[in-house]
């Protein structure tokens, strides 16, 4: 491990605040997006992920990086690996988040994890969210962010170097199927202000990083999969929602959403077009 790398655990225990209104035109954005009949109005709830319309850096133009995201080395440690992939999250529910109300976010580098695998060496940060309404903590998250070098030149591996992973179970009791293409990723990556190249500049995303194609954003695979759960389980709420990302989607393809009920919640899962594992998540009901 160089010292460059190992450096990057100073980050630990950095931390961040800011504060943000809960305004509607970014939930109207994202129920748009999701073709929600319903407008919320101020004085409803945010939702369960809707939150993450919020609190995106917006920094001066001078200050993006090559990828898009903002340059490495302000809250985030400046890691010389140039992918990076959101890995999960997992999040505690307390109350909802309401519309038209002041919120805070603060941010807390909970940990750095440096890994050797099979595609080379990799970075694992996690950071702790907490959010909090105008009635006190919302929501608390824990965010792993992924980091690792870009595919071989010439690679041709469809799935953009993450490897197969375990075929997705077929007893699922309710899904749907997903037609991305750039508009949904465009929209999306607007409502939520992610400027990540991979998810709309064709040319960057499979020249430079070597993607097959678009990336379908980890968030929105995450709230298609709440969606799911809401929908067939209509006036409950989350407790908890775990979420962990598996292998990406493209926009070149189709995929599925999927899941069952278990004793307290809900078992999800999202399948690749060859029909393995895109993501996991377990859902707790209140």
């Amino acid at each position: 491990m160089s010292d460059e790398m190992a450096n990057l655990k100073d980050w630990i225990g950095k931390s961040e605040s800011a504060t943000e209104r809960a305004s509607t035109g970014r939930i109207h954005g994202l129920f748009a997006l999701l073709d929600k009949p319903d407008i919320p109005k101020e004085g409803d709830a945010v939702g369960p992920m809707g939150h993450w319309c919020y609190f995106m850096p917006r920094v001066p133009a001078s200050e993006i990086g090559t990828d898009g995201h903002p340059a490495r080395g302000g809250f985030m440690p400046p890691v010389p690996l140039p992918r990076r992939m959101f890995g999960g999250f997992r999040a505690t529910y307390h109350k909802p988040l309401i519309l038209g109300e002041m919120m805070r976010r603060d941010a807390r580098i909970a940990d750095i994890q440096i890994k050797e695998g099979r595609t080379g060496t990799l970075l694992f940060c996690t950071v702790h969210y907490e959010f909090f309404g105008e009635n006190g903590l919302a929501i608390e998250e824990d965010h792993d962010y992924v980091y690792r070098g870009n595919a071989p030149a010439g690679s041709q591996d469809k799935s953009g170097g993450s490897g197969q992973t375990a075929a997705a179970p077929s007893d699922h009791t309710w899904s749907k199927k997903i037609v991305p293409d750039p508009v949904m990723l465009f929209r999306y990556s607007a409502v939520t202000f992610n400027g990540h190249r991979i998810h709309y500049d064709r040319k960057y995303v499979t020249e430079v990083e070597g993607y097959p194609a678009l990336v379908v954003h980890g968030p929105l695979i995450a709230t298609l999969l709440a969606e799911l759960a809401l929908d067939n389980n209509p006036d409950r709420t989350f407790r908890r929602f775990d979420f962990q990302a598996r292998a990406p989607l493209f926009d070149n393809a189709s995929f599925t959403v999927a899941g069952k009920p278990t004793d307290d919640g809900c078992s999800l899962w999202s399948t690749t077009p060859s029909g393995s594992y895109s993501a996991r998540a377990t859902a707790v009901f209140v």
